[in-house]
C-alpha cells in the first residue's frame, strides 16, 4: 500500500481547518502544513491532528509556499489539500482503496473536485477532474525499441474520488489587490492567471476592480495574445465601456467580437445593459436575448442563464407586456435556483 503526504498552505483558516484535518485524519500519513501568518487560532487546531507546522515567511508567491510545502513530504505521494475542503466519508473509503491497489507508474491520480456554488465559490461548474495526487519522486525510463527516448509525460488515472470544495467566503478582493500588485511589479500574466483574472472581475469584481483592471487588459491586447485569450480581453473591455457608457469603447471590442462568428454572452449582455440604460429596451432585449439563447460564455456562467432572463422581463415590463414579463421573471427565479 501507498504512503501519503497531504500538503497544505494555510492563514487564518481557524473556520474550516478542523472540518478539512478530521476528513484527512487516519487518511493520508502525515499532514504537512505551512503557516504564511496565522493569527488566530489554525495552527492549534492543526497540533490536535498531530500536523507537522512550519512557518512561510509570505512573498506574494503560492507556488513557493507549495513547493515548501512539497520538499517537507516524505511520503510515496503527496497530496495537496485547501482548508476549505473535504473528504465524506464516501470518498474517504474510495481514496484508502485507492491507496491500496495504486499502481507504482501512475504519477499523478486526477480527482474530481465538486463546487457547491452557493458557497462563495468564483467557478463555473459543479464538478471537474483535477490533478490532487502526485507520486513524490518519480522516476523516468526509455521507451521504444529504436529511436528510443526517455518517457517524460506522466501517467495520470482518473479515480472517482470527489473532493468537496465548500469555501466561507469569496477570495476575489485578496486575489485583486495580488494581481494589482503583480502588474505593479511588470510581472506579465499568464494566460492561465489572465483568464482567472477576468473570470474573477465578473464573478466578484465592481465597476473599480474593472477600471483599475482595464489599463493592463488594453496593453495585453496591444501585444502577441493568444487568439483564445482575444475573447475573454474584448468581454473585460467592453463591460469597462458599459461602466463609463463610453460607446466608442464598447463598439471597438464588441464589433470585433461578434465579428468572429462564436460571439461571447458577456459581450451580448454588457450590449442589453447598453440599450437598456439609454431606454432602447427593444433593442435591449435582441441583446440579453442573444447572451441567454445564442451565444456561449465565456466567463461567468450567469451571463448565460439568469442575468440575462431576468433582463428580458425587465425589457417586456417596460413594453407594457406585463405576461411576457411575468413568464421570464419565474424562469430567471428557476436559473437563479442553481446558485443559491
Amino acid at each position: 500500500m501507498i504512503t501519503v503526504s497531504a500538503c497544505m498552505i494555510v492563514k487564518n483558516e481557524e473556520r474550516v481547518l478542523d472540518r478539512c484535518l478530521k476528513s484527512l485524519d487516519g487518511l493520508v500519513d502525515e499532514i504537512i502544513l505551512v503557516d504564511t501568518g496565522s493569527t488566530d487560532n489554525t495552527k492549534r487546531i492543526a497540533e490536535k491532528y498531530n500536523c507537522r507546522i512550519y512557518d512561510f515567511e509570505w512573498i506574494d508567491d503560492f507556488a513557493a509556499a507549495r513547493n515548501f510545502s512539497f520538499s517537507k513530504a516524505a511520503m510515496d505521494y503527496i497530496y495537496v489539500a485547501d482548508a476549505d475542503e473535504y473528504i465524506d466519508e464516501m470518498n474517504r473509503e474510495r481514496f484508502y482503496k485507492l491507496k491500496q491497489c495504486l499502481l507504482p507508474e501512475i504519477d499523478i491520480v486526477q480527482m474530481f473536485y465538486t463546487n457547491q456554488l452557493e458557497f462563495n465559490t468564483t467557478y463555473n461548474f459543479d464538478k471537474e477532474y483535477r490533478p490532487k495526487l502526485y507520486k513524490r519522486l518519480r522516476q523516468f525510463s526509455w521507451v521504444d525499441p529504436i529511436h528510443e527516448t526517455v518517457q517524460i509525460n506522466p501517467i495520470i488515472y482518473d479515480s472517482e474520488i470527489e473532493i468537496i470544495h465548500m469555501p466561507e467566503s469569496n477570495h476575489a478582493s485578496r486575489d485583486f489587490n495580488f494581481f494589482n500588485k503583480l502588474i505593479n511589479k511588470g510581472i506579465t500574466l499568464s494566460d492561465k492567471l489572465l483568464g482567472m483574472y477576468a473570470r474573477e472581475l465578473f464573478v466578484a469584481g465592481d465597476n473599480e476592480d474593472f477600471l483599475k483592471a482595464e489599463p493592463y487588459f488594453i496593453k495585453v491586447l496591444a501585444g502577441d495574445s493568444a487568439p483564445e485569450l482575444l475573447k475573454v480581453i474584448q468581454c473585460v473591455l467592453v463591460h469597462c465601456g458599459r461602466i463609463k457608457n463610453d460607446p466608442g469603447l464598447i463598439l471597438k471590442h464588441a464589433l470585433k467580437n461578434l465579428a468572429s462568428g462564436n460571439a461571447s454572452a458577456e459581450v451580448c449582455y454588457d450590449l442589453g445593459e447598453y440599450y437598456f440604460n439609454n431606454e432602447d429596451y427593444q433593442e435591449a432585449a435582441i441583446w440579453f436575448m442573444n447572451a441567454a439563447y445564442e451565444t456561449e460564455v465565456e466567463l461567468y456562467i450567469r451571463y448565460s442563464k439568469d442575468y440575462p432572463v431576468a433582463r428580458l422581463a425587465d425589457c417586456y415590463e417596460k413594453g407594457g407586456n406585463i405576461e411576457q414579463a411575468i413568464l421570464y421573471r419565474q424562469q430567471a427565479a428557476e436559473l437563479r435556483k442553481e446558485f443559491t
